[in-house]
This record gives C-alpha cells, structure tokens and sequence, in this order.
C-alpha cells in the first residue's frame, strides 16, 4: 500500500524538474500546464537544438520529447539523453503512423511513449508512473488531483455519449462487466467509437488509475508488433502489458494480428489465467485485456485467418458497437458534445448549428460514423461566421445527398442538395419518364398519353430528337 505520508517520496513527486520538446506551441503549453498543476516545475523548448541545450544545463528528471521536432528526431536527443543523461526518464511523443520508431525509442531507453492524439490524463498517468521509477521505494505514486479545465475536457472524451437503446445496453453492460478481468471483444464498424467503448470500460473500473495502452495491429510490421506485445527478447524493450501493468491494454483490429503471433499471444493469455487462478499473478501480468475488430471474428475463423481457440479466449465478453446509422437518436448529443469541446480547445464561445444544418447532420447515413461526424463539425466550426454554423459549412457530400422520406407514397430517396432547381426538376422528370417507359414495355405513345404530353413533348424532355426517335423506330 502506498505511504502517502512519505515526506522523501511525496518531495520527490511533487518537486520534479520536467523538459517538454514540442514544436507544436499549443501541445507544448498544454503540456506544461498539467505537469505544473501536478506541482512539477518545467521547461519547454520549441527546436530540438535549444532542447539539447537545456537538457544538459538542467539535467531533468523527466524529458517529454517529440518524434518530429523540425530541425532534428526525437530519437537522436534521447540517444543523447540515455548517453550522457542515464537518470533522466525520457517519455516520448508520436503520430499514430510512427508507433515503430516509439519501439526504437523504448530500446534505446525511453520510459514509454504516447501516441497523438493522446488523454490528458494518459500523460498524467505516464508522467506518476515515470517519475515512480526514480522515487526511493516500491510505492505508487499518488494520483494527482487536478481542477483544470482542460483536464476534465480530456477526460470528458472517454464518455460515452449516447442515450439509444443500443447505447444504453452497452453502458448498463458496462456497469456489470467493468470491474472483472474477463477479455472483451468490441466488434464494429470503423468510427464506430469501438476505443470511445474500451476506454469507457476502463474508466469505470478499478483500474482506472492506472495506464490504458493501445496497440495497433495493422499499424506495424509482424517483427516490430512481436516487439510491442511482448517486449524484446534481450529484454531492451518492455512488452506493452508491463508497461500497462495494473491497467488496460487495447488490441485493435485483433483480425489482423498474424497467426504466428496469434500463438504467442494465446499462450501467454494461458499462463496468464493460470498464475490469476494460483493466487500468484505477477504484477506485470495484471493487465485487462480489450480487442476490437471492424470484421466479425467468426467469418475470419471460417477464412482460417483466425486461430478458434484465440478467439474462445479473447471473446468471452462481446459486445457489438452499433454504427451511427443505427443511432441516430444520438446525433444532436454527439453535435454538441463535439462542438463544446471544439470551443473549449480553441478557447472561443459557444458554437450553434442552425436549424436546416441540424436537419442536414441528421438525415445524412454517417458512413465514416462517429469519426466522420466529429470531422465534418471540426471542419465546419473552420469554416463558419460568429460561431453559427450554416449548411453551406458543412462537407459538400453532406449537403448533396440526403435521404428523405415521402411518407405518401411509401418512398425514400437521395436529394442532390447545392444542385439548382431547374437541374432538380429535369433530372426527376427523366427518372419519372424512364419509369413510365418501362411500365408501358417501351411504347413511347402509351407513355405520352399516360403522362398528357405529345410525343414531341416526351422527345424533348428526354433529350431526344424526333427525327433521330423516328430513325432509330424505323
């Protein structure tokens, strides 16, 4: 158990010297704000040149450095740092397409690493356990508690907005299954908010303080995913279940894991429920396990691409992520959850969405869902005037194709919305003749008299020449 009484180890914690590098001016200011709001001191540095500089003038307890700073690679500062700096913990910051060269840091010394975009309370989290590492003793560091306004955005981000029926099966499920140690299987479409669901899992259980890690499958090559998920073998890099030790760790797109690691991963997930059910389970194997796949493992089974007994293991808690089509009751909740925290990352007022736009997001099927959906408003609060977003803010795919439905006539159809209205009425009445012409087995005069024009009339409201008409008759 933690002594928080600990004078040595609360100093230790409270009083640390932290080095950000980020060219990003914005991440680099956020990022020092959370680090003094948990009592550390900082210094931040916009080049990797002047992070050099400092590094070897302040010699920190901690570095949070970039992958790419501009005028150098993150990496080349920690070879620095491990070289001349070994007591300095190195925390570093990455793109989702660069997880390989967070591996390179970690065999080159680096703590951890995040990848963009990240939780506040990730790095906060990263920031403790880090620190931890250096402070004398076994213990755990305590969480920092925080009022920041931006913190409790972050934060805000691993809700799970919603309150249709298929919403509220899973949050209620949730509630059952938060604190058991049982695998998950989140099986949905892309954007589906699959991550949104597995944090939300994390955040209602017991280990919520501790780190929440995700790994891509299809993100890495097979030799640097091997690395990832079970750490070098001459032990350079630590697997991401040690580093999450006590959290979560979040498989993505589990379908795409190659079956030779596929069997590695089975047997580890074996010796795990073994040593859980002697009593003697490591603390470096404490992890709860989360998988997700946008195809459902079964049919991948079926194409051998899936060992069976993997997925026994990994799916003994389903759950399907239903697609925003399939919840459109949230849409209005989700517009505003995305637009308050668009404002209050940009620190401008409050954005509304007029009535028709409203209407518009609404009808439009959401095929990219809830990714798509936060695009498209982040796009629109770009584009907009005093902070009142219009149709014509929106995606041109959005205001083009909607679909609507004349309930007198049983009929849903797509409407070209931003098309005038003459090009409008000449392209339904084709469609209105075509159909009339296929009803009448192609006789232009039963389908003249049918609709009351002249043949003429049907001619040139399908483009067509008589003379060309009576050619092609004859």
């Amino acid at each position: 158990m933690t002594d928080y009484g600990d004078p040595q180890l609360l100093n230790y914690l409270i009083m640390a010297k932290i080095l950000i590098i980020d060219d990003e001016t914005g991440i680099l200011q956020l990022m020092s704000k959370v680090c003094k709001r948990q009592g550390h001191t900082t210094t931040t540095c916009l080049t990797g040149k002047e992070g050099l500089s400092r590094l070897d003038e302040i010699s920190p307890d901690l570095m949070i450095v970039d992958l790419k700073i501009g005028d150098m690679l993150g990496l080349d500062i920690i070879e620095h740092s491990q070289q001349n700096h070994p007591n300095t913990r190195v925390i570093m910051v990455t793109g989702h397409g660069s997880v390989d060269s967070a591996v390179q840091a970690m065999k080159l010394g680096a703590f951890d690493y995040l990848t963009k975009p990240f939780e506040l309370a990730d790095l906060q989290r990263t920031i403790d356990l880090a620190l931890k590492e250096k402070a004398p003793g076994d213990s755990t560091p305590q969480q920092a508690v925080t009022g920041s306004d931006e913190l409790e955005l972050y934060l805000s981000r691993s809700q799970l907005i919603g309150k249709s029926p298929k919403i509220s099966k899973i949050l209620a499920l949730v509630e059952k299954i938060a604190d058991k140690d049982s695998p998950v299987l989140l099986e949905g479409e892309f954007g589906s908010g699959k991550q949104m669901v597995a944090r939300h899992i994390h955040n209602s259980s017991k280990r919520n303080p501790s780190p929440f890690k995700v790994v891509q499958c299809s993100a890495l090559p097979e030799d640097l995913l091997e690395i990832e998920l079970f750490g070098h073998p001459s032990g350079e890099s630590e697997s991401i279940f040690t580093r999450a030790a006590g959290g979560t760790v979040v498989i993505e797109e589990i379908n795409m894991l190659p079956l030779r690691l596929q069997s590695q991963l089975v047997s580890y997930l074996e010796e795990v429920d073994d040593r859980r059910t002697q009593g003697n389970l490591p603390t470096h194997m404490n992890t709860r396990v989360i998988t997700t796949s946008s195809v459902p493992l079964e049919k991948c089974i079926n194409d051998d691409s899936l060992r069976e007994d993997l997925f026994y293991k990994l799916s003994v808690l389903p759950i399907t992520v239903p697609t925003l089509r399939e919840r459109k009751d949230d849409i209005p909740l989700l517009v505003q959850h995305f637009l308050n925290r668009y404002a209050q990352t940009t620190h401008t007022k409050k954005y509304e969405v007029d009535t028709y736009a409203g209407k518009l997001l609404e009808h439009y099927p959401w095929p990219g869902n809830v990714g798509e959906l936060q695009n498209a408003l982040e796009r629109a609060c770009c584009l907009c005037e005093k902070n009142h977003i219009r149709p014509s803010d929106l995606p041109p795919k959005i205001t083009q194709k909607v679909e609507i439905t004349d309930e007198s006539v049983s009929l849903k159809q797509e409407v070209p919305l931003g098309k005038s209205l003459s090009e409008y009425i000449r392209k339904q009445e084709r469609t209105f003749i075509r159909e009339t012409l296929k009803f009448n087995e192609g006789s232009r005069e039963k389908t003249a008299g049918m609709l009351g024009v002249s043949i003429a009339t049907l001619y040139r409201k399908m483009g067509l020449k008589v003379e060309r008409e009576k050619a092609e008759i004859g």
